[in-house]
């Protein structure tokens, strides 16, 4: 039986806010689900050393939801894997459909 997981989303001042896990040093820059918390992973080709992770999560995130790298925040979270982001000028609906796992991805970390 596949239970449904929810992405969790905020309303935030201006925009969306949300939780995500990120795997780094992965073959691809992905979404790969929902864990059970709520919680979006993505895998990130980018190394953890020198905030390229956070860099590429950013730009990642930017790409997919369609707005500026500036407009997207690590509000908690820079210094590990889970972290806290904040995007102004975007509902939680637009969030919730523009960050869909990705097509034919198999979580297994």
């Amino acid at each position: 039986m596949t239970r449904k997981l929810d992405f969790k989303i905020t309303d935030a001042k201006r925009g969306a806010a949300f939780t995500v896990r990120i795997v780094t040093r992965a073959q691809r820059d992905e979404i790969v689900g929902v864990q059970e918390d709520g919680t979006l992973k993505i895998r990130l080709t980018a190394a953890p050393a020198d905030g390229q992770a956070n860099s590429a999560l950013i730009k990642f995130l930017a790409e997919r939801l369609g707005v500026p790298e500036t407009a997207i925040e690590i509000v908690a979270g820079k210094e590990t894997r889970d972290k806290w982001i904040s995007v102004e000028g975007i509902s939680t609906a637009e969030v919730d459909d523009l960050l869909k796992p990705d097509p034919g991805v198999v979580e297994g970390d």
